[in-house]
């Protein structure tokens, strides 16, 4: 691609304007021009207000800030200065959440404290701030186990960092995804360019927790010197006491990602967490950009963390309750349905991963595809059709709603499959 730009001087003429060399082909990165981007939930369907909207696996009960209870907004009279580059109190009331129980067979040694915490612009700032940390472009690797997140995939090529897949076990009799512990073992002992593995526990799109024992043996590679990545998003959806985070006061080599936009409802402030030794979490925060956590996302953070009736706690576990029954109801409703067929994965996220069945009574890209389209376009619902990834044939993944969304959903989606 080649564009011409006119050079223009006081004196030019007509026969001395020239032709500018630039060439977009030839200056932008090669691996920056072969970028498939991260296709959004909103790239297909947008939101018109009227769209039931079950394909991004928000929280549809809203933020979890007690907005009646809402104080005036003080930090409005200081936005002409820049925001608290640190954030220590605001890491401190994220330790403060995480500091339970967590799974054996690791019994952390001491509790979280603001130097385990990197706060970024959502997760995928921490998700790039690794790959930039631990890769060098061009060289080394990292390692993913589709079918699962597609950042970590989009941000490895931004970085000029190649891709080994060990693909989750799509065959397992109870269809549940589990990492192939084996598999990716032997994956970093044969490649020592390997840095950084990613797990999605729960996964996206599966559902699925990563069983603690493998995350634990991979802790314990013999020979591979590299990070393990746990991505939590949705862990606050699983049983209580499922998260990794308190492992990493125990691992000089975990880190685990967390974020407020699902089970906190807070998607619209970009705020992620990364859990991780002190001395990885201060060469994440040595290179991020300075002041990169705005003043209102993290007084409007805060407020979510915070217990008692004026903060937010409270109305994020009324929230996570109502989302764990509407769950429960529609693992119970939808396989009434015609055509609907198996869950695969897990339900231990906010979604649930359910095949359409063609006539002929198999998974059908073809028939999940259309009923995507369908939903959409004439019934206002909107899910995200997850075909095309590994073990997932015929599937579609729905974003757990409101009692009302839910019941729409049934209504609507039985409609087109009768």
């Amino acid at each position: 691609m080649h564009y011409s730009r006119l050079r223009l001087t006081s004196t030019s003429t007509p026969q001395q304007l020239t032709m500018s060399a630039f060439n977009l082909d030839t200056c932008a990165r090669p691996n920056i021009l072969a970028l498939v981007p991260y296709r959004c939930a909103r790239d297909d369907y947008k939101d018109n207000g009227t769209n039931i909207l079950l394909d991004a696996n928000e929280n549809a009960y809203g933020p979890s800030i007690p907005l009646a209870e809402l104080p005036p907004a003080d930090y409005l009279r200081t936005l002409h200065r820049y925001p608290d580059p640190h954030q220590v109190d605001l890491k401190q009331r994220f330790c403060d959440f995480r500091n339970v129980a967590a799974p054996g067979p690791v019994v952390p040694p001491k509790p979280l404290s603001p130097e385990n915490l990197f706060l970024g612009v959502g997760s995928d700032e921490a998700i790039d701030a690794l790959l930039r940390a631990f890769c060098v472009p061009g060289r080394d690797r990292i390692l993913t186990c589709p079918p699962t997140y597609g950042m970590y995939s989009v941000s490895a090529c931004v970085n000029d960092v190649a891709i080994t897949k060990v693909d989750l076990d799509v065959s397992a009799p109870d269809h549940s995804f589990p990492v192939r512990v084996a598999a990716v073992s032997a994956a970093l002992a044969a490649d020592p360019s390997i840095k950084v593995v990613y797990l999605c526990s729960p996964g996206n799109p599966t559902g699925s927790l990563v069983a603690p024992d493998a995350v634990f043996e991979l802790l314990h590679h013999p020979t591979w010197n590299g990070i393990v990545v746990v991505d939590e998003a949705y862990i606050d959806f699983a049983a209580p006491g499922s998260s990794l985070a308190p492992w990493v006061t125990a691992f000089p080599n975990l880190v685990v990602m967390q974020t407020l936009s699902k089970a906190f409802g807070l998607a619209g402030i970009r705020l992620g967490a990364a859990f991780t030794a002190p001395p990885i979490a201060r060469l994440l925060n040595s290179l991020k950009a300075p002041y990169s956590i705005s003043t209102p996302t993290s007084h409007l953070a805060s407020l979510a963390l915070q217990r008692g009736p004026a903060g937010g706690l409270a109305l994020y576990t009324a929230h996570v309750a109502a989302l764990t029954t509407e769950r429960e109801r529609l693992v119970r409703e939808l396989p009434k349905l015609p055509r609907v067929g198996r869950f695969l994965g897990g339900f231990e996220a906010n979604f649930l991963l359910v095949e359409i069945l063609d006539e002929s009574g198999g998974p059908s890209n073809g028939a999940a595809e259309k009923v995507y389209a369908q939903l959409a376009e004439t019934q206002g619902v909107v899910v995200r059709f997850r075909g095309r990834e590994a073990g997932c044939e015929g599937c579609l993944r729905i974003t757990v709603g409101t009692e009302r969304e839910n019941r729409v959903l049934l209504q609507r989606l039985g409609g087109l499959l009768a």
